[in-house]
């Protein structure tokens, strides 16, 4: 198909999860404040009782616009996204409203990320690697993506600003590469959602996602990430969520070494440590976003010269400014004087 018209198509795609994402929040809000009400605690980044449950608009506005977007061409390959996308969404709908056990929520986890990663056929190791062994190693993967997504998303607009680079990265790439049809929409599309989200998680945040909206946008996220490796751009992939792979993993790290129960709610992410350092919200997120617009740049060198040497110093570029920027974030904000 004419690469001017998949992009229109793409444009009409993100227009429309925008709007609608916008309008469902609009609908849900006064039940979300009713029934989902997120009340600040010694750990949480908020101090005032806020709504949960943004990501029932988010996850909707993606899945919808996306089907809409393929609906000219094949849904086989988007049926098991999208189921597994909604079981998760249903988990965090009852975890939001009344936590669930830890054990439970990771089996219902490992599940959904199963589905995805068996039915997407795709293959990143050699093939001198058994299937169950490389199928096994992605579950994984993919479950503490997952989780490290539900993490992360612990201040207003950090989620937006983490992976609305990513899912515009992927768009973009994918309408050049042309490799899966399903990422070509459900990219767009979830930009989009969460570009209607933003203005109600705008600092201070009137509505939060919720672990409704995490999980699967974790999922989602993750797959589409599978996806760009399975092309061979292994490098792009681990380079466009590398601050979110880095805050999440040394955190879990150093609490594993602590003997901390890790599956417990903290404020030990490094972005956590930022506020109370003495930045804000808005530059905490502002670092990561503009963060993850160089780590898109470095993304897109390792697509357009595919030596193993640009892969190799790109990785390392990209793990050294993660490194400066963690480290920022876990010093006191020095105020410059006047």
């Amino acid at each position: 198909m004419d690469f001017f018209l998949l992009f229109a198509l793409q444009i009409a795609v993100l227009v429309g999860s925008t709007a609608l994402s916008a309008l469902l929040i609009v609908v849900l809000k006064p039940l979300l404040i009713r029934y989902a009400l997120a009340r600040p605690n010694a750990r949480s980044s908020h101090k005032l009782p806020t709504p949960q449950g943004g990501g029932i608009a988010v996850v909707g506005a993606t899945l919808i616009a996306a089907g809409a977007g393929l609906s000219a061409w094949t849904l086989s390959g988007f049926y098991p996204v999208a189921a597994a996308a909604l079981g998760l969404a249903l988990v965090g709908t009852v975890d939001d409203i009344r936590p669930l056990p830890a054990i439970l929520r990771l089996l219902l986890q490992i599940v959904a990320v199963a589905v995805v990663v068996v039915g997407s056929k795709v293959r990143i190791l050699p093939d001198s690697v058994p299937l169950p062994v490389e199928h096994a190693l992605l579950i994984f993967g993919g479950v503490w993506f997952v989780n490290l997504t539900n993490f992360m998303d612990g201040l207003d607009w950090i989620t937006v600003a983490e992976m609305v680079p990513i899912t515009a990265f992927l768009a973009v790439a994918c309408l050049f590469q042309r490799a899966q049809w399903e990422t070509l929409f459900i990219a767009p599309a979830l930009c989009g959602a969460l570009l209607g989200f933003a203005p109600f998680n705008k600092p201070v945040a009137r509505l939060f996602l919720g672990d409704v909206g995490s999980l699967p946008i974790g999922l989602l996220v993750g797959w589409m990430l599978l996806q760009l490796a399975g092309t061979g751009a292994l490098a792009a992939a681990i380079l466009l969520p590398l601050y979110y792979l880095m805050d999440a993993t040394i955190t879990l790290l150093r609490r594993l070494a602590k003997a901390e129960k890790v599956w417990e709610a903290h404020r030990s992410h490094f972005y956590q440590k930022a506020t109370d350092n003495g930045f804000s919200v808005l530059q905490v997120s502002g670092h990561v976003f503009g963060l993850n617009l160089v780590l898109a740049g470095l993304a897109a060198m390792t697509l357009v010269w595919p030596s193993s040497a640009v892969q190799i110093a790109a990785l390392v570029a990209g793990a050294v400014l993660v490194g400066l920027v963690l480290r920022r974030f876990s010093q006191p904000r020095l105020e410059v004087s006047r």
